[in-house]
């Protein structure tokens, strides 16, 4: 039989005197909890109903990783039920709403009832005139035009 040297463990130093200050971390974004192909509800009066995601505009992502959206992104989608000349179009909308809890600065942490979004142009105009339902804070802080159609803000 071979015989293997014994390997002591290093004793660490432990100072009881000063704590080590933690750097203070930034406050994460919003959760990205609506991959491609994730169909999500249309919360305006354009005449769409539901969309179909197929690519997050400025996502940055990991080789392999689906892109995911999260409140106030832009995504490009599929119009996949309307009552309009929508059907089978492909559009730009805003996730307004997410189902997926996110946490905001303050400490709260919000979630709403369901996935919505509002269409909009490519520059970020809202198509429709009225929206339907709360809108998150984040998705009107980041699209003015939006807040300025959304009946409440939350």
């Amino acid at each position: 039989m071979v015989k293997y040297p014994k390997v002591e463990a290093k004793k660490r130093k432990v100072s009881i005197g000063k704590k080590a200050k933690l750097p203070k971390m930034k406050p994460l974004g919003v959760v990205r909890a609506l991959p491609v192909g994730a169909n999500i509800g249309i919360s305006d009066n354009t005449g769409a109903r539901i969309i179909q995601i197929i690519s997050v505009l400025r996502y940055k992502g990991v080789r392999g990783r689906l892109p995911s959206a999260g409140v106030g992104d832009m995504v490009v989608a599929s119009v996949k039920r309307c009552t309009s000349e929508f059907k089978k179009e492909i559009v730009h909308a805003v996730v307004i709403r997410q189902k997926k809890e996110y946490r905001r600065p303050e400490g709260i942490h919000v979630k709403f009832e369901d996935n919505a979004a509002v269409l909009v142009t490519p520059e970020g105009d809202p198509r429709g005139s009225d929206i339907k339902g709360p809108v998150a804070k984040e998705a009107a802080e980041r699209w003015p035009s939006i807040a300025g159609a959304a009946s409440i803000i939350i």
